[in-house]
């Protein structure tokens, strides 16, 4: 299904105010199995982070996670990257609006950056699995990274990411280029692009399947029928959510053999 204009519908409505706009962000950090791994790992990262760093947010969507970022992080210098033009003006227009002046945001094509040595972190969140040309992105983030710089990257595994399991399916997303990474082949992929250690995990793992969808894939369902499953997403919401907030909590704290997502980190 197309996955873009759900989002846009979505962006308009919470754009009305900052308040709702960060409103919408706490939302996906509740709903978002995602956002719960990446969290985790941010915080790790800012435990030994340098006190003034610099962070590339590539490929930035909604700008949640750059918001996350900003947040916690008020002596970072944060860029934000987008090849989208409405989404850069868009977090743009919000950012100015709660004065975070520790933040930017640019057009960028993630295949054509060149950039000087500059960023201790460089994040990439759903990102990867939209560009053909992954090993080209890659190396572009090497060159953009200071030494001992990391890269955090959460992407769909072949372990029946994008919700594709058999060969004649095609992604439950259909803006997606590949349906997901073999996990051996992304440590491979980036340790030839020049990052010097590799670790990778699964996420989406038994729990975070069916947490996945309960709380986004049924949902976007029966938005993609009809807008007017806005009027009962609340309700339905109050009802599944606790399921889904336990689920998202084992996932994230958990090891999985085996998983539909996979988190990624790399380090110049």
């Amino acid at each position: 299904m197309q996955y873009d204009p759900i989002k846009r519908t979505l962006g308009n409505f919470f754009n009305q105010s900052p308040f709702l706009r960060k409103l919408f962000y706490r939302l996906l950090d509740l709903l978002l199995l995602r956002a719960w791994h990446i969290h985790l790992e941010l915080r790790k990262w800012m435990q030994n982070a340098p006190n003034s760093p610099k962070i590339l947010d590539a490929g930035m969507g909604f700008g949640q996670y750059t918001y996350y970022m900003a947040k916690h992080l008020k002596n970072a210098q944060i860029l934000a990257v987008d090849v989208k033009e409405e989404q850069i003006a868009d977090c743009s227009n919000f950012f100015k609006q709660i004065n975070y002046k520790h933040v930017n945001f640019e057009i960028a094509d993630l295949t054509k950056l060149k950039m000087a040595p500059q960023f201790d972190l460089v994040l990439c969140v759903d990102v990867m699995e939209h560009i053909l040309e992954d090993v080209t992105v890659f190396k572009n983030y090497v060159a953009a990274m200071n030494k001992g710089g990391m890269l955090l990257i959460s992407t769909p595994s072949d372990q029946g990411g994008s919700d594709v399991h058999d060969d004649g399916e095609t992604s439950f997303i259909e803006e997606h280029v590949r349906d997901g990474y073999n996990i051996k082949e992304i440590e491979n992929k980036l340790l030839e692009s020049g990052f010097s250690k590799v670790e990778a995990r699964y996420s989406y793992g038994a729990p975070g399947k069916i947490a996945w969808r309960l709380s986004m894939k049924y949902p976007i369902l029966m938005l993609g029928v009809s807008k007017l499953f806005f009027i009962i997403l609340p309700i339905y919401f109050l009802l599944v959510y606790p399921i889904a907030f336990i689920l998202n909590y084992l996932d994230a704290h958990s090891n999985h053999p085996t998983g539909t997502g996979l988190i990624v980190k790399a380090w110049k």
